[in-house]
């Protein structure tokens, strides 16, 4: 009986710190990394104005993650236009492939603020295990939803989630 009231108020006590996790959402940390141009950039500068942010981990050698920001963009003036949603990709090429992304990007067109974490300092701080790994933050600037892997249409859901931020609802 006594094994049972144990394991009874383990179980209480690991869900309400599970609920407790669940609904409280964090900003992102401040880490420094590097622009595009390699000058420092603190990702707590990271903001939008009170309008939803995207934010994408991604690498060159990554093809579902090439795929979905080249999905994104092709359809991101709309998603501006609409929501003021901002997409903030950040590369987790290293050393060696870090000459390879602003190729990229002027290749594949793309108009979102790249940001470059080499050393993987931000991906850790963020516990991004595999790419694309995105992240949706809201106004305040807090995790409300993330995703991993890219198959065609999460980009529907994507938009749909700034949508329902826009009006004020909340992402569970």
């Amino acid at each position: 009986m006594k094994k049972i009231s144990v394991l009874l108020f383990l179980l209480v006590v690991s869900a309400a710190i599970y609920a407790q996790n669940v609904f409280t959402y964090k900003k992102l940390p401040s880490v420094n990394i590097k622009d595009l141009k390699g000058q420092p950039f603190s990702t707590d500068s990271i903001t939008n104005n009170g309008k939803p942010i995207i934010v994408s981990f991604w690498a060159t050698w990554c093809k579902p993650c090439v795929r979905e920001l080249t999905t994104i963009s092709d359809v991101y003036d709309d998603w501006v236009k609409e929501t003021g949603v901002k997409l903030v990709a950040v590369s987790i090429d290293d050393s060696r492939s870090v000459p390879l992304v602003a190729p990229m990007i002027n290749g594949k067109g793309w108009e979102y603020q790249v940001l470059l974490d080499p050393n993987s300092d931000f991906k850790r701080a963020m516990n991004v295990v595999t790419v694309p790994q995105t992240f949706l933050l809201n106004g305040k600037g807090e995790v409300v939803w993330q995703h991993t892997t890219f198959a065609e249409g999460d980009e529907l859901e994507l938009i749909n989630l700034v949508r329902k931020l826009n009006r004020g609802e909340e992402i569970k």
